[in-house]
């Protein structure tokens, strides 16, 4: 005969009560790795339900909201490692979709002179993971959450100490679209739309309850001023008092954009996200910093950029030895392209591009005009080199 579900009354109405087995094991906070601990507050060290109700205590405290049914609120605080409880993946599922639509409210309102190209942003710049797993930093939720997976604590150690790096560079929060130089684990947003969805459908699908609630964990919200503020102005600017172009190429690597931004053709700055608008960010950001000492930089652009055709010892042969060291690596193989093409017919320049997809990172190095398209291969080739052995 099959057990029958116990149901309480709710908020949001009938719900299953979970059943509890008898041998049940108590849940446990899972100590960080070496890495974690140097940049985050230590895990709660109760153990068992008084470990849950401390954390399930403090997340009330931060969102100054009390919980009815507090179990949404362990449910969002649980990973999917920790197998002996409902993890947060349905919760993230709501909470992703509630998330959009509240700043989609909050853009619309707020802006009532923006067009739809620049509220679509406005809302991606919000809502990005990048965006959401700097909250999650900022207030300390990943020791909150339990969990079993040693690795997953490294990644978000790595990420922890570059935003706090960051952030104490940069006057805490003074760059809200996030960092280039770690990715951010998807579980630290996961972890707030999670929680966003235990608010959302504890206040039985309140959109103006949830946005009142969440909207502190979420600060500094992006607004068209901040946004505006783009690094890139500053690049182009200092690059025209120096005589020198500026070029961004994008790269789609699965669902993240790659962009590389280059001063003269060599390649000085790369950012990365999985909106095409604030990876240009983070690469002329990225280019700004390692031009901190401008006139040491474009006084020498690169070894590879002679001009005219006597390509040297240095250029020849550069395909064929950065496609060993790919092979070396164990990189995909090296993809080149005719980027530009001028000149009349006696007398063509071409432009060449070669991109190398390293376990890190994309990168693309663009040649100086060339009278033939091997020529001009092996001029990005040897750039490319250079980058990556540099």
């Amino acid at each position: 005969m099959k057990k029958k579900a116990r149901f309480h009354v709710g908020v949001e109405g009938l719900r299953p009560k979970p059943a509890h087995c008898a041998n049940h094991k108590r849940m446990t906070l899972c100590p960080p790795v070496a890495d974690f601990t140097a940049f985050s507050s230590p895990p709660l060290v109760d153990v068992g339900d008084d470990g849950m109700r401390a954390a399930v205590a403090k997340v009330e405290s931060l969102l100054g909201y009390p919980f009815r049914d507090a179990r949404l609120l362990e449910e969002a605080l649980t990973h999917p490692s920790h197998a002996e409880h409902p993890s947060y993946q349905r919760l993230e599922f709501v909470g992703d979709a509630a998330l959009c639509i509240a700043f989609t409210n909050y853009v619309y309102l707020t802006n009532p002179g923006a067009n739809p190209g620049q509220l679509s942003a406005l809302r991606a710049a919000n809502i990005s993971t990048e965006k959401l797993a700097r909250a999650a930093v900022r207030h300390d939720l990943y020791r909150l959450v339990r969990r079993n997976s040693p690795n997953l604590d490294q990644m978000v150690g790595e990420f922890t100490r570059s935003v706090i790096e960051w952030e104490e560079e940069e006057d805490l929060g003074g760059q809200p679209y996030g960092g280039h130089i770690v990715k951010a684990p998807k579980v630290l947003a996961d972890i707030v739309e999670s929680i966003a969805a235990a608010v959302y459908v504890d206040c039985n699908f309140n959109l103006e309850t949830l946005w009142r609630v969440m909207r502190g964990m979420l600060e500094p919200i992006i607004t068209l001023e901040t946004l505006n503020e783009q690094p890139v102005t500053t690049l182009y600017e200092l690059c025209q008092k120096h005589g020198k172009s500026v070029d961004f190429k994008n790269w789609k690597k699965r669902k993240t954009n790659v962009m590389n931004v280059f001063v003269d053709g060599k390649l000085i700055g790369i950012g990365s996200s999985e909106q095409k608008m604030i990876a240009k960010l983070n690469a002329a950001r990225d280019a700004l910093e390692k031009l901190s000492c401008p006139e040491a930089v474009f006084m020498n652009i690169g070894p590879c950029s002679a001009e005219g055709d006597g390509a040297g010892e240095q250029i020849q042969g550069s395909k064929q030895k950065l496609h060993e060291l790919c092979s070396k690596k164990r990189w995909p193989k090296p993809v080149y392209k005719t980027e530009r093409e001028d000149g009349p017919p006696h007398d063509k320049r071409f432009v060449c591009s070669v991109q190398v997809e390293t376990s890190d990172n994309t990168f693309i190095t663009l040649s100086d005009p060339k009278s033939r398209v091997k020529d001009a291969e092996n001029a990005a080739a040897c750039k490319m080199l250079s980058e990556i052995l540099d």
